[in-house]
């Protein structure tokens, strides 16, 4: 398998011969209003797409964890074939229908696609009461013959839900949204450093990638700062912190 990273959470796997692409978010750098009151004040998305629109959006099918603007954006509601395959949580697919998707297969439990198990998880999107406003939100294992299994956290924190899917699937290569995301007020909403070597700890083997940094402006966990925590930890085999437009393969 192969993981092109574009920018923040969006992602193109090529997996089991096909293309899936992880929460399309297409729009030009800046064009978004940033989210207020935190550090940085710049508009999203803070970097440009790496490789052209037309390359993006060329793919067999769609992963949509949840439809936060910074997962799912009104570029990629343009952009993308109507007619796509896109898979989503069941709360999003009267919104992702309206917007004049056509095949949206919502998955409640699992679903197979292609020769390729698709398994919903939960997360858990912040802390307390916070975690219930931004609920609900998923992620997804997907595993097939002759491929590692893949876990695509989708933005939670490290939490039961995180704990059970990896005690479950034993996954071989996590893709964890991690940045540190947080508001004017109150804990992180996605996984900071602490999150990802708490990951490590439970899952040795894993491969770890690291994505969903340095693009928008709530997240405060920096790719350097990842980089400098690994290296402290000795991690630096076990967790990829991936650049824009990057590709990694993976056996």
């Amino acid at each position: 398998m192969k993981i092109h990273f574009i920018r923040h959470a969006t992602m193109i796997i090529y997996y089991n011969n096909v293309k899936i692409l992880v929460d399309p978010v297409l729009s030009p750098k800046n064009t978004i209003s940033a989210v207020i009151n935190v550090p940085n004040k710049k508009d999203n998305p803070l970097k440009d797409l790496p490789v052209s629109m037309d390359s993006i959006v060329d793919c067999d099918a769609v992963f949509v964890t949840h439809t936060h603007r910074d997962h799912f954006d009104d570029a990629a509601i343009k952009f993308l074939p109507k007619n796509i395959t896109l898979f989503c949580q069941p709360k999003d697919e009267v919104k992702i229908k309206k917007f004049g998707f056509t095949n949206v297969i919502p998955v409640k439990d699992n679903f197979e696609w292609r020769n390729i198990k698709i398994n919903r998880t939960k997360g858990k999107h912040g802390h307390f009461i916070t975690a219930l406003k931004m609920a609900p939100v998923s992620g997804f294992v997907i595993s097939a013959p002759s491929e590692p299994v893949v876990y695509l956290t989708g933005d939670t924190i490290w939490c039961s839900h995180t704990k059970k899917t990896i005690e479950k699937y034993h996954p071989e290569i996590i893709v964890s949204n991690c940045g540190e995301a947080r508001f004017a007020r109150g804990k992180a909403i996605t996984m900071d450093a602490e999150d990802i070597l708490s990951i490590c700890k439970k899952t040795p083997e894993a491969k770890v990638v690291a994505v969903h940094m340095d693009a928008w402006n709530h997240c405060r966990l920096s790719k350097e700062d990842l980089r400098n925590f690994k290296t402290k930890h000795s991690l630096n085999g076990q967790i990829f912190i991936p650049e824009e437009g990057e590709c990694m393969s993976f056996i």
